[in-house]
């Protein structure tokens, strides 16, 4: 199951990929930093309010539907999980209510309300796409992904093109995953049919859901205080400049983890529920040998052509500061994604989320203290300090807690094989002169690449040459039949 979501969402992969380098590339552009502070921080509220009211129901659609397709085809779960979304639909209007009374500049709480309209849409299009990826409807799910980002993409450029500011890019958001309703609704209200509504159900859905949501809350907290106590010492224009090198950084790297997570995820739920622990740990470190090769060299590599990609990338007016942030958010994003999409499958597998929290306060609880010393007195550096040491404690708390639920194995070879052949490349890159631009960006990530892959498959890291000889084997046999 996890080969066939890592190959059916690789097309997800690619567009994330394109659309999140092309938003950096066109809203840098469009928006003056300050617009593009805006945005940043509306699509900060956005995520927070989604997490902290619906995801604790989306986490449970995706997490019990392997044990649940198998009684009534998933009815009753799916009938409880639909009619706990419209009851939380009620929180949108008060949380709209609270941003008109807060004083803001006119373009943040444009920004802000905006965000906030995005947000019913996503939410069901996310229990839509939830439902799919555990039932291994890859296809579907990998539809839904590409429409929202591709078409947010284009709608929000067209409004900035507008003059909407701030707002333009989440308003896109918006009318993308309206778009996407027609084409779901129908399903899931067959998917439902005949389908009770049980309110132990929704107890038991909470339970398991509202300490995932608290901790991607305190994983908010971790990845958007900077930005609100920036604007609160500095400006929105530090903001903007941030959030520039951040989003060249995270999203480079997220786009990796997201793929791999929406492939293994599933897989390890399912692997566990139909094969117990001693499939579960087989899963397990495949999944993570494979997300150790890709993703130490894709952080290594961001952080080798920082400068290069951000002249190419991001406006003039931002190009200069965020190509200083990214190679700390480049290390800062690798240990998140292993935290978030490999650590923490501990507690959903074991159902204790309740650690989870847990793991999650230790490093938002250091981010938030880091930033208020740090930022008052080193302004800018005092961020880029704070973020790597914050997510290295989180990826620490995670795996020590990790064990009280499910022992995940932790492949040290693999691991030392990644960074040393990483470190062989930056030494290649290294040699490279600094030309600047496309030209710079180009050798380097050539260079880069041919050095890594060459030493990967001289050493046969993670045995990749003798699954890719097997994978191809089951390929041909299928294709011979």
């Amino acid at each position: 199951m996890f080969w066939r979501g890592v190959i059916g969402y690789l097309p997800v992969n690619v567009v994330q990929g394109v659309v999140g380098l092309l938003t950096i590339v066109a809203f840098t552009r469009l928006l003056s930093p300050a617009q593009f502070g805006d945005y940043a921080l509306g699509l900060s509220v956005m995520a927070l309010v989604h997490t902290a009211v619906f995801t604790w129901n989306e986490a449970a659609m995706a997490r019990f539907w392997a044990g649940e397709s198998v009684r009534d085809g998933g009815a009753d779960h799916t009938a409880t999980v639909y009619r706990a979304w419209l009851l939380l639909l009620a929180a949108l209007p008060v949380a709209a209510i609270v941003a008109i009374a807060l004083p803001m500049t006119p373009g943040l709480k444009l920004a802000v309300l905006a965000g906030l309209a995005t947000v019913a849409p996503r939410t069901f299009v996310k229990i839509a796409q939830e439902r799919r990826r555990a039932a291994g409807e890859v296809k579907g799910a990998a539809l839904l992904d590409m429409g929202q980002t591709l078409g947010g993409f284009l709608l929000g450029a067209a409004f900035a093109l507008a003059g909407l500011g701030g707002a333009a890019p989440l308003v896109g958001m918006a009318l993308a995953s309206l778009a996407c309703l027609p084409f779901i609704v129908a399903s899931e209200h067959r998917q439902q049919a005949g389908g009770r509504v049980e309110r132990q159900r929704i107890g038991g859905y909470a339970a398991y859901g509202v300490p995932v949501a608290l901790s991607l809350i305190l994983a908010l907290v971790l990845s958007s205080t900077d930005r609100f106590l920036l604007s609160a010492f500095l400006d929105e224009s530090a903001v903007g400049v941030y959030h520039a090198g951040y989003s060249l950084a995270n999203r480079s790297l997220d786009v990796v983890f997201i793929w791999l997570g929406a492939a293994g995820g599933p897989a390890l739920i399912m692997a566990l529920e139909r094969g117990g622990r001693p499939a579960l740990a087989v899963a397990a470190r495949e999944q993570a040998q494979f997300m150790l090769l890709l993703t130490v060299p894709a952080a290594t590599g961001l952080a080798l052509v920082a400068q290069p990609l951000a002249q190419l990338m991001i406006g003039e007016d931002l190009a200069l500061g965020a190509g200083r942030v990214t190679p700390w958010i480049a290390f800062s994003g690798l240990l998140a994604g292993l935290t978030t999409y490999y650590f923490h499958q501990a507690f959903t597998l074991g159902r204790k989320t309740g650690f989870l929290l847990v793991a999650m306060a230790v490093p938002a609880a250091a981010n938030v203290v880091l930033n208020l010393i740090l930022i008052p007195r080193f302004g800018l550096d005092g961020a880029l300090w704070s973020t790597p040491a914050s997510y290295g404690l989180g990826l620490l708390a995670s795996a020590l807690l990790g064990r009280r639920s499910v022992n995940l194995p932790i492949p040290w070879l693999t691991l030392l094989q990644a960074v040393g052949a990483s470190a062989l490349m930056a030494l290649a890159v290294s040699r490279i002169p600094a030309y600047g631009g496309l030209l710079e960006l180009a050798l380097k990530a050539t260079a880069g690449a041919a050095v890594y892959v060459a030493v990967i498959a001289l050493i046969d890291a993670g045995a990749l040459r003798s699954r890719g000889r097997d994978a191809l084997r089951t390929f041909r046999a299928r294709s011979a039949a």
